[in-house]
């Protein structure tokens, strides 16, 4: 068989193994080996780990579409010099995904753009980098689907759905009171989940306030046991990123005006 042959061949091979990376560098990458007198193990290395990370990148692609986290809060983007020392490293401590495995949520508190739904969808992003499947919704949003759901007597089968995502992120809980129906829904899904997966929160309400979102007592603390006993909280008191941007770029226009 003529080289040119053989090159074909691999190449047929390699599309209907699904191999599709190895399939469009082999051939490079053997010149590549000849020239660098690489051992066949060693060219056969350089190809699969090729594929693999390619397989990796594609897959971290789709879940990160599927969590329908905003792509620019990211960690990188996070300004953590303005966030607490304290805040920071828990943030930091729930990167490595290990409170998803043990089934934690993580509670975030603070004003109006203090910066809460930054730094949960910069962690939520490094999780899914990690490989790990999450979701992200408001709570509105998400109320919204589960009362329509219950109308049409699916409620179970979107329950279900939400428990196939590990790590489901409820951004704004309390920004919108609910109505009892729409209270319902929620705390029948914070019951679904306790101790079968994490649910990441943001409020502006304090654990205080929240009975303007459950509508009585006993179901008040019910749905904060579930959330706080097996959690991180924390507590950004911070000023408003928005309202400090607005402030520089008023200051900036003073000066510019004055000189």
């Amino acid at each position: 068989m003529s080289k040119t042959n053989e090159t074909e061949a691999v190449t047929g091979n390699l599309k209907e193994l699904g191999l599709p990376t190895m399939r469009r560098t082999f051939a490079a990458a053997a010149v590549a080996a000849r020239a660098n007198e690489q051992t066949f193990e060693q060219y056969l290395l350089g190809l699969s780990e090729a594929e693999l990370s390619h397989r990796r990148e594609n897959r971290i692609g789709r879940l990160l579409r599927a969590s329908k986290l905003p792509l620019e809060k990211s960690w990188a983007a996070l300004d953590t010099k303005r966030l607490p020392t304290k805040v920071v490293h828990q943030a930091k401590a729930l990167l490595d995904g290990g409170f998803v495995d043990r089934r934690e949520n993580v509670l975030v508190f603070g004003p109006p753009g203090s910066g809460k739904t930054h730094l949960l969808c910069a962690v939520a992003q490094e999780l899914v980098r990690s490989g790990r499947k999450v979701l992200s919704t408001t709570c509105n949003l998400l109320v919204q689907e589960l009362l329509l759901a219950k109308r049409e007597l699916k409620l179970p089968k979107a329950l279900k759905r939400l428990g196939g995502y590990p790590v489901l992120m409820v951004d704004d809980l309390g920004y919108v009171q609910q109505s009892r129906e729409e209270m319902e829904v929620l705390f029948t899904l914070l019951a679904e989940r306790y101790e079968r997966g994490s649910v990441l929160l943001t409020s502006n309400l304090a654990f205080s306030g929240w009975e303007a979102i459950f509508k009585d007592p006993m179901t008040t603390a019910a749905a904060i046991d579930r959330l706080v006993h097996h959690s991180v909280i924390v507590e950004l008191n911070v000023p408003s990123y928005r309202a400090e941007q607005a402030k520089s770029r008023r200051a900036k226009g003073t000066d510019e005006t004055t000189a």
